[in-house]
């Protein structure tokens, strides 16, 4: 019965389909996200080039029990199912991949090897890779064009220098200016207005090769990166110590930037074809100063369904998580408590959907935000500027480590390939004894070798540690394999 989406309506009605055995594929959206939109079309274009399998739709917010059933944090995102088993999953906007995991599972590919454009093409209809094509630059992406065909090094350099250069003030932001997501793009579109200029603007969430790309192109691993006359000027941070301290104005000035127009913006390509930054929120004083006072309330506040402890979707759970894995103390507020908070704040921050996650004040993004920073270690950066979480110190490092694993090995190299004699020999001992252990290669962390030598008051590598206490070297351990004591002694 496929060649048709169909919105699932509980997770009884999966279980059903996935008992029949037949393909099934799931999208995980949202109706705030763009990308989402995006790639429901593409979705929607698949389920007719294979009618045997089961394509549904999950409102990711409104399902939270499917949603944390198979851990969605992050829209879109795609679960693939065949035989009644989940073999495959796929998270963000890339049209090109979706085909071929859907081609593998309910395709003539066989699933587990890659499906070349040829074989895709077979798989999923001749009209299929033109329909991806041209869905990308109606969405202003060449995300799926550029993935489809090979040796894109140079046409990608080419492309990250036209759209550097596309407009004179250039923004590389997450969302766009009428949506920005997160609070650092939004602080930096707020900066560009209040100093009255027009600027180009480029999603980076719509296209994952620029926005990997931009970051070794400008040798700035973050964003929001802002450019004037294609050279980089840098990230949020840079963006309001310039305009705070009237630097920005005059580079503006200096390089013949009008600092006296139209408040609108120029979309460029990544943006959805609107134009103009948000008016004022035209909230009344009290609802506006209520929210103020909430946001503030303390340093770190989370808005989010539910409490800490009972999360009411996977999304806030989610940062709940987070914020406990970071060690962050933080205040929430349930927003499925207090109507006239929950559309309120849409319009105060101007981000439509919840959690929304504040630091001193100012919003840091939603869930997939928040996850993506905790990835790339942004987010302890973050928290440590803004005097959440102190930063750790090398020795609190150490100790963390050291107790990582009850057995615990510090060696040159790897267990499966060690880099020097004696670490081969402990680790020899050690699975000859039958011994689970961890390990750390200290020759990956000129910090942690040296600082090591020091904590444990041994000058040399391999250290083995037995719950957080140091038990020796190559020499002890062998000794005491050979005694029989090394296996009694690391099972207490």
């Amino acid at each position: 019965m496929g060649g048709i989406v169909k919105d699932l309506q509980s997770k009884a009605e999966l279980d059903n389909l996935r008992s029949t055995g037949a393909p099934v594929i799931l999208h995980f959206w949202a109706t705030w996200c763009e990308a989402s939109k995006h790639m429901d079309q593409v979705f929607s274009h698949l389920s007719t080039d294979f009618p045997s399998a089961q394509f549904l739709r999950v409102e990711a917010e409104e399902q939270p029990e499917v949603s944390e059933e198979y851990s969605v944090s992050a829209v879109p995102y795609f679960v693939f199912f065949n035989d009644g088993k989940k073999v495959d999953t796929l998270e963000g906007a890339d049209a090109s991949s979706l085909a071929h995991k859907i081609a593998k599972v309910a395709g003539s590919a066989n699933f587990g090897e890659a499906a070349a454009p040829a074989s895709l093409g077979m798989a999923a209809g001749s009209s299929i890779l033109e329909t991806i094509k041209e869905l990308g630059k109606e969405n202003g992406s060449s995300q799926a064009v550029n993935q489809a065909q090979p040796g894109t090094g140079d046409a990608l350099v080419k492309r990250l220098q036209q759209l550097v250069n596309s407009n004179p003030i250039m923004l590389f932001m997450k969302g766009t200016p009428e949506t920005p997501r997160c609070g650092f793009s939004q602080n930096v579109v707020r900066i560009l207005k209040d100093e009255n200029v027009k600027f180009g603007s480029f999603d980076i969430l719509s296209d994952d090769e620029v926005r990997e790309g931009l970051k070794k192109f400008s040798n700035w691993p973050t964003f929001p990166q802002l450019y004037c006359k294609g050279e980089l000027l840098g990230g949020c941070d840079i963006a309001i110590s310039m305009h705070e301290s009237g630097e920005l104005k005059e580079v503006f000035r200096e390089h013949g930037i009008d600092t006296d127009g139209s408040e609108k913006t120029e979309i460029s390509e990544g943006g959805n074809g609107q134009t103009g930054v948000t008016e004022s929120t035209g909230l009344g004083t009290t609802l506006n100063s209520r929210l103020e006072s909430l946001i503030n309330s303390n340093p770190v506040m989370l808005f989010m369904k539910g409490k800490p402890e009972e999360p009411k979707c996977g999304f806030s759970g989610k940062v709940v998580e987070i914020l406990r894995e970071e060690k962050v103390n933080f205040k929430s507020f349930d927003i499925l408590s207090d109507e006239e908070v929950r559309q309120g704040l849409k319009v105060y921050s101007n981000w439509s959907s919840y959690p929304q996650l504040y630091i001193k004040g100012e919003l840091l993004g939603g869930s997939d935000i928040v996850l993506e920073m905790q990835k790339s270690g942004e987010l302890k950066r973050v928290l440590i500027e803004k005097g959440i979480i102190e930063k750790e110190t090398l020795e609190d490092r150490l100790k963390t480590l050291v107790a990582s694993s009850p057995v615990m090995l510090f060696m040159k190299g790897s267990p499966d390939a060690p880099k020097c004699g004696f670490s081969s020999k402990v680790v020899n001992a050690l699975r000859e004894e039958g011994v689970n252990f961890g390990h750390f290669d200290i020759l990956s962390d000129e910090e942690v070798r040296q600082g090591l030598k020091a904590y444990s008051n041994w000058p040399t590598f391999p250290q083995l540690y037995h719950k957080g206490e140091l038990i020796g070297g190559c020499d002890i351990i062998l000794e005491m394999k050979s005694s029989g004591e090394l296996k009694s002694t690391l099972s207490e």
